[in-house]
């Protein structure tokens, strides 16, 4: 089976209202049963705000760190899974069934193939 990156956006404009978080953690872990329950599950977890990121860079020969995102953007990553399907149609079915979840977009993309 192949793997996919389901990476889970958020910020403006789709930082859901307080009220509805709890039901998205609760909506979020019965999804995570049910990948478990299904083999498609490999590892997923939510990640601090973006302003807690530090990023690591060479420049000129050098390692430089810099606080903050990599990307200056109003949506960045704020979670994921790691997830195994059969082909990218599985793994849309997965990524859908995410978006309901989270009530935000999910982006899907597949690991590269190791090499032999």
């Amino acid at each position: 089976m192949k793997q996919y990156l389901l990476s889970v956006i958020h910020g403006y404009p789709y930082e859901p209202p307080a009220d509805v978080v709890q039901k998205i953690y609760k909506d979020v872990d019965e999804l995570n049963q049910k990948m478990q329950d299904q083999n498609a599950w490999v590892f997923a977890g939510g990640l601090h705000e973006p302003s807690t990121a530090t990023v690591v860079r060479e420049k000129d020969g050098q390692v430089v760190t810099i606080d903050g995102p990599f990307a200056e953007a109003k949506e960045q990553v704020g979670g994921f899974w790691v997830i195994q399907a059969d082909d990218l149609d599985a793994a849309l079915k997965w990524a859908s069934e995410a978006t309901l979840a989270c009530r935000v977009p999910i982006e899907v993309r597949p690991f590269q193939e190791e090499p032999e």
